[in-house]
């Protein structure tokens, strides 16, 4: 995985897929989130809220999927996706059966990438 970001608490992943797709994970590896310190959490609802931003303002998707899993990865990290109407597995999850073969006609991620770390690093 690629790492877009990083700081001492997080670090956000680039996670390869059809659709824009970030993860956020906390740098020690907390198992639940009622693990994680508040400062931390703070920051992991900070770093969504700018990512959603972002993804909205740059994609004007459908809609933002957010989620939290960790079954096979027991490391608290949040999931960031871009969803569109058109998209394999809309209206299901990522994770969900394959509704269609997609092609996305979207902008550049590089370049959404680029310019959500610029936010990032302030």
């Amino acid at each position: 995985m690629s790492v877009l970001y990083e700081n001492a608490a997080v670090k956000i992943e680039i996670h390869p897929s059809e659709i824009p797709w970030l993860k956020i994970f906390t740098q020690h590896p907390y198992k639940e989130m009622s693990e994680v310190p508040q400062e931390i959490k703070n920051e992991i609802y900070r770093l969504l809220d700018i990512i959603e931003r972002e993804m909205i303002a740059y994609y004007a998707p459908d809609k933002i999927n957010i989620a939290s899993f960790g079954n096979y990865l027991p490391h608290v990290h949040w999931h960031i996706m871009t969803r569109f109407a058109q998209d394999s597995y809309f209206p299901e999850p990522m994770w969900g059966t394959k509704q269609r073969e997609a092609v996305l006609q979207l902008p550049s991620f590089e370049v959404f990438c680029d310019r959500l770390a610029r936010v990032l690093k302030g």
